[in-house]
């Protein structure tokens, strides 16, 4: 099994920025892309960015590209997700998945893995 434990969410005015982090334990991290998606209220789940388990290549949803940053240190096993210049329109709950050696799919049914999420509320 793994364990995924996300953190940084919280309240954040329109503009502003959060780190959200994922620690990964009980598997070999580095096998493992590594995906964060967002659920809103009365919304599907859906993609916001992934990373492949080499870490070469990334893959961001349109709403997001630009404006948020998936990483991951080996060393720590985490990855993170910085997140810039929010819009209300990000206001979910967020959540980050693994994959065993993926290459950062968008399809949720892909991931093996899921945390618990986090909230992210952006006020306007």
């Amino acid at each position: 099994q793994m364990q995924l434990v996300e953190s940084g969410g919280g309240l954040v005015q329109a503009g502003g920025s959060l780190r959200l982090s994922c620690a990964v334990s009980g598997r070999t991290f580095s096998s493992y892309a590594m995906g964060w998606f967002r659920q809103a209220p009365g919304k599907e789940r859906e993609f916001v960015a992934a990373i492949g388990w080499t870490g070469d290549t990334t893959n961001y949803a349109n709403s997001v590209k630009g404006r948020f940053t998936i990483s991951r240190d080996h060393a720590k096993n985490t990855v993170y997700l910085q997140m810039l210049s929010l819009k209300p329109e990000d206001t979910a709950i967020y959540y980050c998945a693994a994959d065993h050696y993926g290459t950062g799919s968008r399809e949720w049914p892909t991931y093996d893995y899921w945390g618990q999420g986090t909230q992210v509320t952006v006020s306007s």
